[in-house]
């Protein structure tokens, strides 16, 4: 049997800010959903929402001995996570006592919006780096005459295809170092980088700046959203991309302009002894990450290497990496791309260093256990055929797909939920329930919340609507339900400038270039850039 660790007592806010910067790793986790951590959370609040924690938390923190200090809004959900994760075998969890009200009552600050560490960087980046950038209408012009110029997309390529900019080619930013050169091979072109708003397309001119590159390079001002505001038509659907070919005799190049950059930065290279030996350690985190493509990880990788993208590993640090102050070790297969990558993140303050002989260097880390991916026992599925039937003998239909999902379609007489408020439906001990889900892994995770509530009739259905239809199910749309105030699981202040909302396009950019205003000196002082070195 597994032993049940005790409860350690909560910290209090200021205490736990001070935990936050005094050197030792700490995983400050905010357990409420994503909606509510987007609208307020503090600066190094890392996101992992209760109803899918334990799905995430072994990748988010692997070392079960991690100081860990979990957030809510007061209303208990911290303390129903500790116990979930001491259930894990974490044995150092404590939550902050009060939650979010007692963050604010103690006048620190909060934050607004995602990946908040990795997109101040970038807004410190262009203004002590002094990277040049061009508007949108600038650059519609350019464009409009003919000019020789290229922009390049630094964005994944499923984002890419949702909007971009006319003749854009997506390369993501993580692959410019080993394949702008390709796709603009004259030093006469003018490089213009962009993404959806302002931190990639920063990051990504500032790496070809800095390896070096001959042509002129410039960051798209606002990416998208700029161009959006300023009236021009963006592209949807698109697939241009880079060419996935290298040519070999280019790699000696593109291999020294990326080590010169990583050098001049200090950034370390260990081989596969050193990187073994701290990979079996227990007293400290260290992540092994491959920053390739994604078609390139699906092929192989290092055994227990999680897949961080370069160019989103720096957006999106904190999607990766769950404890400040770990160790993170990251390799390619061409000795191009980790360096580059490992450049920005030592600036950023992380502690990271690059795998020599990358692919080939026989590491292996630690397999991830306890994800919470396999459903509860006694928990069984149900089909769509079957689903009729069961409400008409009285069953109770809940959908645990995301609020989005259940606005778009559901089924007729289904009631939405989330993990957290599964206690507000007040269902019978008694009662059998049927739980719609996208995700079979949420669904077993919603079915042992049901067990605590003493509700121990459940099986779950992870079918799409259209196989409800086909089943001849009813299924209705519900544009306003839930309400904005209950889609605890969605941020509108991120999603909505997308959606055709000027007002909240330009809110965006506001708050985006705000964010520097608002960090205080010891969160300043935890990224290594120079000061401002641009003379009068």
């Amino acid at each position: 049997m597994q032993r049940t660790l005790q409860p350690l007592p909560p910290v209090d806010a200021m205490t736990l800010k001070r935990w936050l910067h005094d050197g030792d790793e700490i995983a400050f986790l905010d357990v409420r959903e994503h909606g509510q951590y987007g609208e307020a959370h503090p600066f190094y609040a890392t996101t992992l929402p209760y109803s899918r924690l334990e799905i995430e938390v072994s990748r988010l923190v692997p070392r079960r001995s991690t100081r860990i200090v979990l957030l809510d809004e007061g209303d208990g959900v911290a303390q129903r996570a500790a116990t979930a994760l001491r259930d894990l075998g974490y044995d150092d969890v404590r939550t902050l006592d009060g939650g979010m009200p007692a963050w604010r009552a103690a006048g620190l600050v909060v934050f607004a919006g995602v990946n908040l560490p990795s997109k101040t960087f970038g807004e410190l980046a262009e203004h002590l780096l002094h990277t040049p950038r061009i508007t949108a209408t600038d650059l519609a012009a350019r464009q409009q005459r003919g000019e020789d110029l290229i922009v390049l997309d630094g964005r994944p390529y499923t984002e890419y295809g949702k909007m971009n900019i006319p003749h854009a080619i997506c390369c993501p930013n993580g692959e410019l170092a080993l394949r702008a050169q390709a796709l603009a091979p004259s030093p006469t072109t003018t490089i213009v980088i962009n993404c959806a708003g302002r931190t990639r397309s920063i990051i990504g001119a500032q790496t070809l700046i800095d390896l070096g590159i001959p042509n002129p390079v410039v960051a798209l001002e606002n990416g998208t959203q700029g161009w959006y505001l300023a009236d021009l038509q963006l592209e949807h659907g698109s697939r241009r991309k880079y060419p996935e070919s290298i040519d070999p005799a280019q790699l000696p190049v593109l291999r020294e302009r990326a080590q010169r950059l990583a050098r001049s930065l200090d950034v370390p290279t260990i081989d596969a002894a050193q990187a073994s030996a701290w990979l079996a350690q227990g007293d400290r985190s260290t992540y092994l990450c491959d920053v390739r493509t994604p078609e390139e990880f699906a092929v192989g990788s290092l055994p227990g290497a999680q897949h961080t993208p370069g160019g989103q590993l720096i957006q999106a640090t904190d999607q990766y990496v769950g404890v400040r102050g770990a160790r993170i070790v990251l390799f390619d297969d061409e000795g191009v791309r980790a360096p580059v990558v490992a450049a920005w993140l030592i600036r950023m303050g992380w502690d990271v260093y690059v795998l020599a002989d990358g692919l080939r260097s026989g590491v292996a880390a630690p397999v991830a256990t306890g994800t919470g991916r396999a459903a509860p026992a006694g928990v069984e599925s149900i089909t769509s055929a079957a689903l009729a039937g069961a409400v008409l003998e009285g069953a109770t239909l809940v959908d645990v797909r995301p609020s989005m999902s259940y606005r778009k379609a559901h089924l007729l007489g289904a009631r939405w939920s989330i993990r957290p408020r599964l206690h507000a439906l007040a269902l019978a001990p008694r009662a059998e329930v049927i739980l719609l889900a996208e995700d079979a892994a949420v669904a077993a995770l919603a079915a042992r919340e049901l067990d605590t509530l003493g509700v121990t009739r459940v099986r779950v259905n992870t079918d799409s609507p259209s196989a409800w239809r086909d089943a001849g199910l009813a299924v209705e749309a519900s544009p306003a339900e839930p309400t904005d105030a209950d889609c605890l699981d969605y941020l509108f202040f991120v999603h909505d400038r997308h959606d055709g909302n000027k007002a909240a396009a330009r809110q965006y950019i506001a708050w985006e270039t705000n964010l520097v205003n608002q960090i205080d000196a010891q969160e300043r002082a935890g990224f290594r850039l120079p000061e401002d070195r641009k003379t009068s």
